[in-house]
């Protein structure tokens, strides 16, 4: 009798059959949903999106709503059902993680999904990791919280890499120091690229002092040939003042914010002179 008792308790919960063995490449979960828009079935709303959006015809391009979702499909028994976390045929949990007002289903809690009522979607990371920025519309970590230029709906634009929307893209964002929003992964990928310019306002995209003094030390070492050493005219994309400095092949100096993040904005005639 011991033994029967003890090989009943490791039978597995009914919960929990099929946990984390069913889904697709975005989500675990054991059910999939009915398109209200199409009345297709899919297993997320992203595998929706990119099967439609890849359609030959323009005209039947289109996303879903995730909060019409209305119906979905149990992936233990194949029950069609309405939206609830508890299959009503066979008793399973269809997502570990549930909202009720997303119509999002997932088993992999590691990635501690919240609910933002602001945002009136699902975010991960953990709810005490992020703050909601009334002005900007949207959750960021809370290491920004009066750390950030706030831009009215800044994360409700496209990304200016990938051009994916970043309101509720699954990818991790950031906010760059101008204000404007990008995916991590492309800021990362513009300062590989050595490009430390804000894709969208040409405003520095994070504290560049270290890059500025470095530069400084260049220049002071490097001098220029007496024909190249001219004034010219330059605009500085940080701080928007137009101000004079001497050419260099290294860059142009703010006399205002002191950045070399700056544009030449004309010749003047000495330069012109120098160069005949």
């Amino acid at each position: 009798m011991e033994d029967d008792d003890d090989s009943s308790s490791l039978e597995t919960n009914p919960l929990d059959v099929g946990k984390s063995l069913h889904g697709c490449i975005h989500y675990r979960r054991r059910c999939k949903i009915r398109a209200p828009c199409c009345n297709q079935i899919f297993t997320c709303r992203h595998c929706h999106n990119e099967y439609t959006n890849a359609l030959a015809n323009p005209k039947e391009r289109h996303e879903i709503v995730r909060h019409d979702i209305k119906q979905v499909i149990c992936a233990i028994c194949n029950t069609e059902q309405q939206v609830a976390q508890i299959c009503t045929n066979c008793g399973v949990k269809m997502g570990e993680y549930f909202c009720g007002i997303c119509k999002f289903y997932d088993d992999d809690i590691s990635k501690e999904q919240f609910h933002c009522n602001d945002c009136g979607i699902c975010r991960v990371g953990g709810s005490t990791n992020f703050f909601h920025c009334e002005k900007c519309g949207s959750c960021f970590d809370v290491i920004l919280r009066g750390n950030h230029t706030c831009v009215g709906n800044s994360m409700k634009n496209h990304c200016p890499i990938c051009y994916e929307f970043l309101f509720d893209t699954i990818k991790a964002s950031t906010i760059m120091v101008c204000g404007h929003a990008i995916h991590l992964d492309c800021s990362r990928e513009l300062i590989r690229q050595d490009q430390y310019r804000c894709p969208i306002c040409s405003k520095s995209m994070s504290n560049m002092s270290c890059t500025w003094q470095r530069l400084d030390q260049e220049i002071e070492a490097t001098v220029m040939p007496e024909e190249y050493r001219y004034e010219i005219h330059i605009l500085c994309n940080d701080c928007h003042n137009t101000s004079k400095a001497f050419f260099h092949i290294f860059g142009h100096k703010c006399g205002h914010c002191k950045s070399y993040n700056t544009r030449r904005i004309g010749t003047t005639d000495d330069s012109l002179d120098r160069r005949t």
